[in-house]
């Protein structure tokens, strides 16, 4: 049967405006008809003609009952704008021109057999058929025949595609949704047929068979595993490692076979809980002990620094000491705490570009770890990072080439002090960490390190997406923790949650409205708090940690899902590397069997004015996007910034500081602009160009403070003035 496109009906221009007689509507129209349709409303029969995939008839039928059985009585043309009687003759000669005719399914048994017996009354019986059709179409005189592989439930009752299309697009218009979220969920009608559940998604419904947008297949990589024992570690260094376990992870053979233990630079880029970190860990815990110089291990938030510095004191604290450096030491100027003779330094990003800034001694530096290396394609703080990377490296040139320690403080396998090796070191070896660079062969080369890549994903992720109103997501977000918190895995864990959403406040607003223990988490909580939840969560009291996705960095939660209230960081709309990075904290290998993310998505939904994609956008845009390549880039005034962050650093070297950055810095033009603001004399920070350095002000936020204290506005204004000028920023 060849298929028939239902068409709107004719109108006063189309064929039905020659219907002025029964001969010239057979001659000129209905000469090959190539369907007659008859759908029952109403005690009546609604007629619809068919030539070549066009209605060229709708018209309404009454039948009379005679003598000789069912016969046509009233036979009404519509032609568009009213209906016009016509002879009952008329619709015979159309039912004899056609080459089938065709009864709707919905038509009722009475309605068929009188339709039937008439048609039989002129020898037409061979032509007649009933078929399933769309009512929706039906009762406008449509024709549209439907299977079982085109029917699309609705109700108790089954309609077209294109009905169905229709009614979902009236749906999803009051809805308010775009584009991409509107292919998605046409998408899923055409797939399970069924309009009721595509509309039910809308309204915050579960329905894991529709919300499941894909599966992220776990994969393993073929790499032969390094013997802990064969490592040429120092004793006490390897006895700690051998007391843990017997091989190396997959990336952490890579990173050996590759020469991470002959002090070779290296750029690690491997998912989330495939054991990155424990590569700068054998590398700088290594060289510490050996007295080949300390390490310094560089992470981009404060709660990461902290939770870095509790694990290293933990792991090593009778090998090596600890100390940490985070960014508000840049106010307290150093911090009581701060050891400059530590083995081992965990800092921020800010908090040891501060040291350099200020010109503190850090010591002589065997190792440089990076986490989050990916962040230098941010724009502010990667701008910042980038600079940092440049002068760290100044600084740990300018130290002695192989400085030994020679104090005995290394510790033994026993606890017992022995001496140090005394081997000289060899220079610095740089490592750069990252689960998420999409040119990681170009970032290597510019840093001048080895690309160690390992694909590999520990468990599969299932990943969904469900649409509703931003005030239903409290409730899904309750029912998601709950149920998953009640599944236990073959491991023996019990599933636990972390919700990232886009502010402090919403945190604990969504903590307070989960019904299992669970307990905000962000940067805003003191430390004790943070580290209480820590430890909860890790012995899996609580159901769910609510915390900021500025958080999702490396903060190690054992969880099995991961759940997006919000797809936005504060109000900047998360970007791919961001997302993956979040997603990658669903299901850990030792714990779980598989791990599931949720996107609660509001449809046309944003969190600042100045946004131009809408929450549903941006959904798809993260879930089809390819990871992004680092990519750096800097603005004028931060190449100004990071310029003079280098002339204090390094003096008339600041040039090469600049020139090794990856962002390419217009050097003359920024020397320029610095002469020009007083910040320098020559190639010699001012006491003023030293004070914007220490304190990582911007020349425009510099200046706004100078003018108010000149002008004898009150702190709290001129602290407001440059708010509101990193908001229009």
């Amino acid at each position: 049967m060849r298929a028939v496109r239902s068409v709107p009906c004719p109108t006063d221009s189309g064929p039905l405006k020659y219907l002025d007689g029964v001969f010239r509507v057979v001659s000129q129209q209905v000469a090959q008809v190539d369907t007659l349709f008859c759908h029952e409303r109403g005690g009546e029969f609604l007629v619809g003609a068919v030539r070549d995939g066009e209605r060229v008839v709708r018209a309404v039928l009454t039948l009379n009952d005679t003598s000789a059985g069912p016969r046509p009585g009233k036979f009404r043309v519509d032609d568009g704008s009213e209906t016009q009687p016509r002879r009952p003759d008329s619709f015979v000669e159309i039912a004899r021109r056609a080459g089938r005719i065709r009864i709707s399914e919905q038509t009722s048994r009475e309605g068929r057999a009188r339709l039937r017996e008439t048609f039989a009354g002129y020898q037409l019986d061979d032509k007649v058929e009933v078929v399933r059709t769309c009512r929706l179409c039906a009762r406008n005189g449509r024709y549209s025949p439907i299977t079982s592989e085109t029917a699309i439930e609705r109700g108790n009752e089954s309609i077209c595609p294109d009905c169905a299309r229709q009614e979902l697009e009236r749906e999803v218009g009051y809805r308010g949704l775009t584009a991409p979220a509107r292919e998605r969920l046409e998408e899923l009608l055409f797939d399970v047929q069924d309009l009721d559940r595509i509309t039910n998604l809308l309204s915050g419904n579960l329905d894991g068979d529709l919300t499941k947008f894909d599966e992220m297949s776990a994969t393993t990589e073929v790499v032969d595993p390094v013997k802990v024992n064969d490592l040429d570690l120092h004793p006490a260094v390897k006895t700690r490692f051998t007391d843990r376990f017997d091989t190396l992870l997959p990336v952490q053979s890579l990173a050996v076979e590759n020469g991470l233990l002959e002090g070779r630079d290296q750029l690690v880029v491997s998912a989330t809980a495939t054991g990155k970190t424990l590569v700068g860990e054998l590398a700088g815990i290594d060289r510490a002990v050996r007295g080949e110089g300390k390490m310094i291990f560089l992470v981009p938030l404060v709660a990461l620094a902290n939770q870095k510095y509790e694990d290293f004191r933990d792991d090593y604290g009778d090998l090596v000491d600890t100390t940490i450096r985070v960014g508000a030491s840049r106010i307290r100027d150093g911090g009581a705490d701060f050891d400059r003779e530590a083995d081992v330094i965990v800092g921020t990003y800010e908090g040891i570009d501060h040291a350099l800034r200020t010109g503190k001694d850090l010591g002589d530096i065997g190792t440089v770890v990076i986490d989050e290396v990916h962040s230098v394609a941010e724009d502010e703080r990667g701008n910042r990072l980038d600079g940092l990377i440049s002068r760290l490296r100044h600084y740990c040139e300018q130290r002695p080439a192989n400085a030994t320690r020679t104090d005995g403080k290394v510790s033994g396998a026993g606890g017992e002090p022995t001496a140090s090796t005394g081997t000289p070191a060899t220079g610095t070896q740089w490592l750069y960490l990252s689960a998420t660079v999409g040119n990681p062969e170009w970032l290597a080369g510019k840093l001048g390190a080895t690309p160690i890549e390992f694909e590999e994903r520990p468990v599969p992720i299932e990943r969904h997406v469900t649409f509703l109103d931003g005030r239903e997501k409290p409730n899904v977000i309750d029912r998601l923790v709950t149920t998953e918190f009640d599944r236990e895995s073959s491991k023996g864990y019990r599933g636990q949650t972390i919700v990232f959403t886009n502010s402090r406040r919403r945190c604990h607003e969504l903590a307070r409205r989960i019904d299992y223990d669970a307990a905000p988490y962000h940067a805003g909580l003191d430390y004790g708090k943070r580290k209480r939840v820590e430890r909860r969560f890790g012995e899996g009291d609580l159901a769910a940690v609510v915390t900021t996705a500025a958080l999702a960095a490396g903060v190690d939660f054992p969880a099995s899902q991961v759940v997006f209230d919000a797809l936005a960081m504060g109000i900047e709309w998360l970007s791919v590397q961001e997302f993956h990075q979040m997603l990658g904290r669903a299901g850990r290998p030792d714990y779980h069997d598989r791990g599931v993310v949720y996107l609660l998505v509001e449809p046309d939904g944003t969190y600042h004015s100045s946004t131009e994609r809408t929450e549903d956008e941006v959904a798809f845009s993260l879930l089809k996007g390819e990871m992004e390549p680092v990519r750096t880039r800097i603005d004028e005034e931060s190449a100004v910034s990071e310029t003079l962050a280098n002339v204090v650093v390094s003096g008339n070297q600041a040039k090469r500081l600049n020139d090794r950055m990856l962002a390419e810095i217009p050097t003359k033009r920024a020397i320029g602009r610095l002469l020009e603001y007083g910040f320098i004399d020559g190639l010699s920070p001012t006491p003023l160009g030293r004070a914007v350095t220490r304190h990582f002000l911007s020349p425009t936020a510099a200046f706004t403070m100078l003018d108010g204290i000149r002008k004898g506005a009150s702190p709290i204004d001129v602290l407001a003035d440059i708010e509101l000028l990193d908001e229009e920023d």
